[in-house]
């Protein structure tokens, strides 16, 4: 599997190069969102836009990788689908979860808008406990 990747302050993001994502790319995809969200910054937003075509298992995985980066108090954001991408996507039950943009641009955004919200919601825990 091919990428590029980019980090930034708040998160990282991944550009894969590779025109299909077959299942047989499961484990090492799986390796890389791992990676990630074990370092800092462990927010990941990940560009299909060279992406023409994904199996099932590939949407399976990055649905799971999504639930596992919020399990964790972190965010995953796809982003740059292309129409065959998003098309292939909404016939299944993954586009209802997954969090995805058109945009780079708008999945920084969404990026930073959850980690705005988790540090309010942090802060705010912290106030309630020194309330009781």
């Amino acid at each position: 599997m091919q990428y590029k990747t980019e980090p930034k302050e708040k998160f990282t993001v991944i550009k894969l190069t590779d025109t299909s994502l077959s299942s047989n790319l499961v484990p090492e995809l799986t390796d890389l969102t791992n990676t990630i969200l074990e370092k800092a910054p462990k927010n990941l937003v990940l560009n299909l836009s060279e992406v023409t075509n994904w199996d099932l298992a590939i949407m399976e995985q990055l649905a799971n990788a999504q639930q596992k980066y919020y399990d964790n108090n972190a965010s995953f954001v796809i982003c740059c689908l292309s129409n065959s991408l998003q098309d292939s996507l909404d016939q299944t039950d993954f586009a209802e979860i997954m969090n995805t943009t058109p945009t780079e641009s708008e999945a920084w955004d969404i990026v930073q808008m959850e980690e705005i919200e988790r540090e309010l919601l942090d802060s705010d825990d912290m106030e309630f406990n020194t309330q009781e």
